[in-house]
């Protein structure tokens, strides 16, 4: 099992990363989701959530999260064939976790994912990302 530490990650490099080493077959979990970071102007990238968040209803979908782990887990699901069976069984193999839980904080590896350091414009975390688009503190 790989253990993928999120923290100052760009979303999407990191979510194909892993969709990478998913269909390979290997068992990924991601720590650290909401330290991960999205690229772009932070009240744009709220308003377009805002957006997806607020279409169709609360009983047909579609369902977008809230959490942090949760809205990294989309992110991947997303570069995978999930309606086939070969996503479905590699996003089986996934999964993410806010914070580091003390068993995977000492097994993470380094993946080749944009860091944030190397960004030349404005970013935003998915924790912050989070509390714009309405999520409770905890």
């Amino acid at each position: 099992m790989k253990v993928v530490d999120a923290a100052g990650k760009v979303c999407g490099r990191l979510a194909s990363a892993v969709a990478k080493m998913l269909l390979a077959g290997e068992d990924v979990s991601i720590i650290n989701a909401e330290k991960a970071v999205v690229s772009g102007s932070p009240d744009s990238i709220a308003n377009l959530y805002k957006v997806r968040l607020d279409r169709g209803d609360k009983y047909k979908g579609p369902f977008m999260s809230r959490l942090p782990d949760r809205m990294l887990k989309r992110m991947v699901r997303g570069m995978l064939p999930y309606k086939k069976p070969t996503g479905r069984n590699a996003l089986r193999k996934l999964r993410v976790f806010v914070g580091a839980p003390k068993d995977l904080a000492s097994a993470a590896v380094e993946i080749g994912a944009k860091d944030v350091s190397e960004l030349t414009s404005e970013h935003v975390t998915l924790q912050d990302l989070s509390h714009k688009l309405g999520r409770k503190p905890v």
